[in-house]
């Protein structure tokens, strides 16, 4: 058994090696509870499955000086571009050692062998939130559909509009409730968070980078007035984008030199939303699309009518508000949009 009990303990100490450093992302680099608390969590339940065990055994068989794979690296081992490439790397390194743990757990400890799978399911899960919250800015790169919720402008349940709007193909949410408290703010952020953390979708807080700190939001849009780029970005984690409202070439230009990820352009047609200012039309929509190498968001008055219009004009992203949150079935509506864009 002494091979067994060396290949067991090599995991488990692989396991606990790469959760540490799966931690230590979400709580010092990313500033995110919900990574921390899976990653711990995590830990917990490895050292649950570790006290089944022969845990003695394991440390005396343990032979560091001995072990031929101290000796074997491969040229990429030393090789790591940011923290998405550690994250990966610790994380694959997390899901072999756990397979490894529950292969040989069938004979060693059975009783637990469902708990390791569990674990390892887990570990996916924990892997893929991670890496989609460091590798925003690319998955908004490919975002087509970025719906604007807000409970003045929704009718009924902003997470059942927002899960409607997500199942009918939205990319991409944005919070943007102006007029109410912020500890109501803060309760629906972090709705909508969990909703889009368990839907693979982008989170967005309109002008609030505290609110969209504490839980965790993929980043924050601006208006023209709101907080500058650089002092926004000291709030948010690694990886967080942020947007802002342009109304005008030169605003836009302007956007792009402060640094922001993307510009939304607009109101592109007639909206009902109160602060919107006066239409700009495609034109604008169109010389902003040619000077400026953002992804530009067209917003304001869109829907699956003249959806086409807009992309054609050049807008890589739609934002929709009114066509979705006042819909009867937003799902439907959504899919609608979303169709006429794709």
């Amino acid at each position: 058994m002494r091979e067994v009990y060396r290949i067991l303990d090599a995991n488990f100490n692989r396991a606990r090696e790469a959760l540490r450093v799966a931690e230590d992302c979400g709580r010092f680099a990313m500033n995110d509870p919900a990574v921390t608390a899976m990653a711990k969590n995590l830990r917990s339940d490895l050292a649950e499955v570790l006290k089944s065990m022969p845990a003695d055994e394991f440390l005396v068989s343990r032979d560091t000086p001995g072990d031929i794979g101290t000796e074997i690296s491969s040229p990429t081992e030393a090789a790591r571009v940011d923290l998405a490439d550690v994250v990966t790397a610790a994380c694959k390194r997390l899901t072999e050692a756990l397979r490894t743990i529950e292969e040989y757990s069938k004979f060693l400890a059975p009783d637990y062998v469902l708990k390791t799978e569990r674990m390892r399911y887990n570990a996916y899960t924990l892997e893929k939130r991670i890496l989609c919250r460091l590798m925003v800015r690319q998955r908004f790169a490919d975002c087509k559909l970025y719906v604007l919720l807000g409970s003045r402008m929704c009718q009924g349940s902003l997470r059942e509009i927002a899960r409607g709007a997500i199942a009918g193909g939205a990319d991409a949410v944005q919070l943007r409730d102006k007029p109410i408290a912020d500890d109501e703010l803060l309760a629906l952020a972090a709705e909508l968070r969990g909703l889009t953390d368990e839907t693979g979708r982008i989170f967005i807080v309109n002008d609030r980078p505290d609110i969209a700190a504490i839980v965790g939001a993929d980043g924050v849009h601006l208006g023209q007035h709101d907080l500058p780029i650089a002092e926004t970005r000291r709030l948010l984690r690694p990886g967080g984008i942020v947007g802002r409202s342009t109304h005008s070439l030169d605003q836009a230009k302007a956007a792009v030199v402060e640094g922001a990820d993307y510009i939304s352009v607009g109101p592109i047609f007639e909206t009902a939303t109160k602060d919107a200012g006066p239409t700009v039309g495609l034109k604008l929509l169109r010389e902003v699309a040619k000077h400026v190498s953002l992804p530009v968001i067209a917003i304001g008055g869109i829907t699956a009518e003249n959806a086409k219009s807009v992309v054609e004009a050049g807008a890589s992203t739609l934002a929709v508000c009114a066509a979705i949150c006042s819909a009867e079935k937003p799902q439907a509506a959504a899919e609608a949009i979303s169709n006429a864009i794709r």
